[in-house]
């Protein structure tokens, strides 16, 4: 099992460098309106939306490279993206090369979300897969923690701090991209790559348990029948898991998640604080979230997938009207801050730690990475146009109607998670992939 770990953890390392580049322009874009003098739309839809948009492209394209080349490659070409990305940026005069080179990075995430959770689930006993899978959700958190901190602790570093606060993630892309060379390929990509005897000593090294001949057999059936019958996730008989995985990333994004991390201290300072006072808030953002999140990966095996989302639903309702009702009765303070760590603790919880486990899941060995591009791409969508559109919202209507707004999402979520959301935990890939298909 300490093997299985380890190449978890070393492919959930690519979550550490999304959660990092994720939030490291939270510290930074502040200076860069005011260093290039940019208009609010000019500055959400490109400064800051490149590389969601880049993201939503390594989403879309990401199983591509995901099934051709196989899981293990797909993760080290991620790492190479994330340090070009890194340097690029850092050392740029301009919005546009400044635009092109997050555009990279965003490439690397959006694919690292398909070829993480893929790998992971892949290697992981049933028992344990949850668990691992989640490692990835708290490599995440722990990268958004590093950024947060780091962009503190940097905020005055020479004459240009957002220099060093965007480049100094080029130290953990190199680390990750050697990291990702120490661990196997896939058995069930080698599987279907027909590469048997390969996949068989991966396979036993993964769980001594089981009979591996029938083992092999099964995923060797449905990767034939995949092969054969020229199958994609838009068949009729795939409609349930793809309705799953599109309202379960729709949710995650219409819970102003990624709004929130994105524009942390700017929301912070609209609630009064100062400057200083909102870095530091965004800390306290950051070290909520790895504290649930690691509550999460304890608890996702053992209560499953389904009864953390209800938990976390009524999280978010509960704090996100309560930060609306802050803005719009003005009660300042630490108020907003109090409110916004209930909601990231609701986040940990349920759809941040659910959403990458549950799509990575849901569909058949074959179609795997298409799913999971499908999931990944609605999620990156939507995360590309909800923050863009925050600065200009919060200017327009206030952000007393965004937050109400992302409170009444959260209702309908807890609604798909009543009526829609299966139980996933204990059951073989395999036989999720059968019982979620409809037959024709």
């Amino acid at each position: 099992m300490n093997k299985i770990v380890l190449w978890s953890l070393c492919a959930a390392f690519a979550g550490f460098l999304f959660g990092f580049d994720t939030v490291v322009i939270s510290g930074a874009e502040k200076q860069l309106q005011q260093i290039w003098q940019s208009s609010d739309a000019f500055h959400g839809t490109f400064v800051i939306g490149m590389a969601l948009w880049g993201t939503v492209a390594g989403a879309l394209f990401g199983s591509f490279p995901t099934n051709f080349l196989g899981r293990k490659k797909s993760l080290f070409f991620i790492g190479i993206l994330y340090v070009i990305s890194a340097l690029g940026s850092a050392l740029v005069d301009d919005p546009y090369t400044f635009g092109i080179f997050r555009f990279i990075g965003g490439l690397g995430v959006g694919a690292s979300t398909i070829a993480a959770p893929a790998y992971i689930s892949e290697i992981a006993p049933e028992k344990d897969r949850g668990r691992l899978v989640a490692f990835y959700q708290f490599n995440i958190v722990l990268g958004m923690l590093a950024a947060y901190a780091s962009n503190y602790l940097l905020r005055e570093t020479g004459s240009e701090p957002w220099r060093w606060m965007i480049g100094m993630e080029a130290l953990p892309a190199l680390i990750y991209t050697f990291l990702v060379l120490v661990i196997p390929q896939s058995p069930r990509w080698l599987i279907s790559q027909g590469k048997m005897e390969k996949a068989r000593s991966i396979l036993a090294k993964i769980d001594t348990s089981k009979d591996l001949d029938s083992k092999i057999a099964e995923i060797k059936r449905q990767a034939d029948h995949g092969k054969s019958s020229k199958e994609n996730i838009f068949m009729k008989k795939y409609r349930k898991p793809l309705i799953l995985a599109f309202l379960i990333a729709f949710f995650n994004q219409f819970s102003g998640i990624n709004a929130l991390l994105y524009y942390a201290p700017r929301i912070f300072e609209e609630a009064g604080l100062e400057e200083s006072a909102s870095l530091l808030s965004s800390i306290g953002v950051g070290v909520t979230n790895i504290i649930f999140t690691f509550l999460a990966l304890f608890l996702i095996d053992r209560l499953g997938r389904r009864t953390l989302m209800f938990i976390g639903s009524i999280g978010y309702i509960v704090s996100l009207a309560m930060v609306s009702a802050a803005f719009f009765l003005d009660w300042g303070g630490m108020s907003v801050p109090i409110f916004i760590f209930i909601f990231i603790a609701a986040h940990a919880i349920g759809q941040g730690s659910v959403i990458w486990v549950f799509i990575s899941e849901i569909f058949p060995n074959h179609l795997r990475a298409g799913g999971q591009a499908f999931g990944s791409s609605t999620h990156w969508v939507l995360a590309a146009i909800i923050p863009s559109l925050v600065p200009v919202l919060f200017g327009s209507i206030g952000a007393g109607w965004v937050f109400a707004c992302f409170a009444f999402m959260m209702v309908l979520q807890l609604l798909y998670v009543k009526f829609m959301m299966p139980e996933t935990k204990g059951k073989s890939l395999e036989d999720l992939g059968l019982g979620l298909s409809e037959r024709e």
